[in-house]
């Protein structure tokens, strides 16, 4: 028997314009930064030491804008259900996702709503990321394939 979760994604036609998808919260701690200067091999200070962000004058340590990307495009690949759907997706970075030092570091709030559907059965999605009570993500907007 297999332990493979099945995930149904949703049909064109079962969707419609005005849909809302989530919101999701993405947990986010400097662990996560540390891994993902690691992963991506982006170790600007900014991202893990306190001092040297708050030298050139941010609040704090912030997440890579890459990182906070992802994180947000991971709405879009839950929704689809397979990320070779998602056809498109871009962002422009507005607001850094500040991360404090402590137990609880911050939250990424996702949440999407469908506002086209296309001929070819597929489906514009328009996300909003917040952190902080801040958009840090704008015109962030991908396109899934529902065929």
């Amino acid at each position: 028997m297999s332990n493979e979760t099945i995930v149904k994604v949703p049909g064109f036609d079962s969707v419609s314009v005005g849909d809302k998808i989530g919101p999701t919260d993405y947990p986010v701690q400097r662990i996560n930064l540390v891994m993902y200067c690691g992963a991506s091999g982006d170790f600007n200070f900014i991202h893990w030491h306190e001092r040297t962000a708050k030298a050139v004058g941010l609040p704090n340590v912030i997440a890579h804008g890459m990182f906070t990307m992802a994180e947000a495009g991971r709405t879009l690949t839950d929704f689809a259900g397979d990320p070779s759907r998602v056809k498109e997706y871009g962002v422009r970075f507005s607001k850094p996702v500040v991360v404090p030092d402590d137990d609880t570091g911050t939250v990424v709030t996702v949440t999407g709503v469908i506002t086209e559907k296309r001929d070819d059965k597929s489906v514009v999605i328009e996300l909003t990321a917040v952190s902080n009570e801040l958009h840090v993500l704008g015109k962030a907007r991908g396109v899934v394939d529902l065929a």
